[in-house]
């Protein structure tokens, strides 16, 4: 074996062991994660619906759909999606659980037919697979509220009536959504926090100096540091998925052949500025601010926590651009909704970019002490 290769699989050795004999960085690295993913999961699955956000989509002309409409618009039950329009821009929705399901009223809705003396129609409720709950809810509720039209023009028939009909594919679930989100923040907290706490640890007790009198190289350190963070990464991330499958009955759709490479390739992104911060910093009171600067931000705004469509335009096109956001988004694409490799071209491209700007500035400034 060359013996600059050799020397970056000793170090990689030696910092994985040193990982596992560390209590605290297993607590922050692996546990710390895991508890996230419980408190999330029941979050999400827990809680009692008391309201439907639904978009009406109106194609009748008629009076009475109109009033329909306005009417709806006035109880609690129904937060309306008013800036949809469309059969497709709802079902966009849905598909990303941004939207619980659609009302459509067809064009003939509220029309009278014939000789009739009174309007009909029948309100489609469509809802994704994954929904059905919510969609057979909705559909009750427009069927108790057809029932009381109904007895009010004519107590014989019922020209009124509600059906559901689910759409073709599977939207995503409120964990589904939010799972992407803790796999990122289990990557910053291996990426940036690992590095960043233990490289001034290192300075401070000297022997990252001692290790500058040896012929070992500032890249092979990187990449010896590199491969352990992966190693110790996927390892986190496959007890997150193992929890997430068998306790919450998360969906993965995608090919683990495209989801591992991508992982690895956003932890040594992410890595990088750990490496940078850590590097750069001489001791823990440089390292700490600078890397909350950096952290938190990105925490907030790539959609860890919540999915980013809920901020205001203008933030999300920023948010487009930090270094967590095409990872995160990458996940979901891949995970939970099925996407290859080719499909996610934008995220490889903007996780490359930043993968040479940020290994740029770490080699720059790092410091041996």
């Amino acid at each position: 074996m060359n013996k600059a290769l050799y020397t970056v699989w000793v170090f990689t050795r030696v910092n994985t062991k040193r990982f596992f004999r560390d209590k605290l960085a297993i607590f922050f690295g692996i546990l710390f994660p895991l508890i996230f993913l419980f408190v999330f999961g029941f979050i999400n699955k827990g809680g009692n619906e008391i309201s439907f956000d639904v978009a009406v989509i109106n194609q009748s002309d008629s009076a009475f759909a109109k009033q329909f409409v306005k009417d709806m618009g006035k109880q609690k039950i129904f937060e309306i999606d008013k800036e949809i329009t469309t059969v497709k821009a709802a079902d966009e929705k849905m598909s990303r659980s941004q939207l619980d399901a659609a009302i459509i009223l067809p064009k003939n809705f509220g029309e009278m037919k014939g000789g009739d003396t009174f309007p009909s129609g029948t309100a489609t409720v469509r809802y994704a697979q994954n929904n059905q709950q919510a969609g057979s809810a909705l559909t009750s509720i427009l069927s108790a509220q057809f029932k009381g039209i109904n007895a009010n023009i004519t107590p014989q028939v019922e020209p009124f009536k509600a059906e559901g009909k689910p759409t073709e594919q599977a939207g995503l679930s409120q964990f589904d959504y939010a799972f992407a989100g803790l796999l990122g923040f289990s990557i910053i907290g291996i990426g940036i926090f690992g590095p960043m706490n233990v490289f001034p640890e290192l300075k401070k007790q000297g022997i990252l100096r001692r290790l500058r009198m040896t012929p070992l190289r500032v890249w092979q350190y990187f990449v010896s540091t590199a491969l352990t963070q992966v190693i110790l990464g996927l390892v986190s991330i496959a007890i997150l998925f193992f929890f997430a499958v068998t306790v919450f009955d998360l969906h993965i759709v995608g090919n683990w052949f495209e989801i591992i490479p991508f992982i690895a390739l956003s932890i040594v992104m992410i890595l990088g500025i750990g490496l940078a911060i850590g590097g750069w910093a001489k001791n823990e009171r440089q390292a700490a601010p600078l890397g909350n600067i950096v952290v938190f931000p990105m925490m907030f705004l790539s959609g860890t926590f919540f999915p980013r469509f809920l901020m205001p335009e203008w933030l999300q096109n920023i948010s487009n651009f930090l270094p967590l956001t095409p990872v995160v988004d990458g996940i979901r694409l891949l995970v939970t909704e099925g996407q290859g490799l080719i499909d996610i071209a934008p995220q490889l491209g903007l996780i490359g970019a930043w993968l040479i700007v940020i290994y740029i500035v770490a080699f720059r400034f790092f410091r041996w002490e």
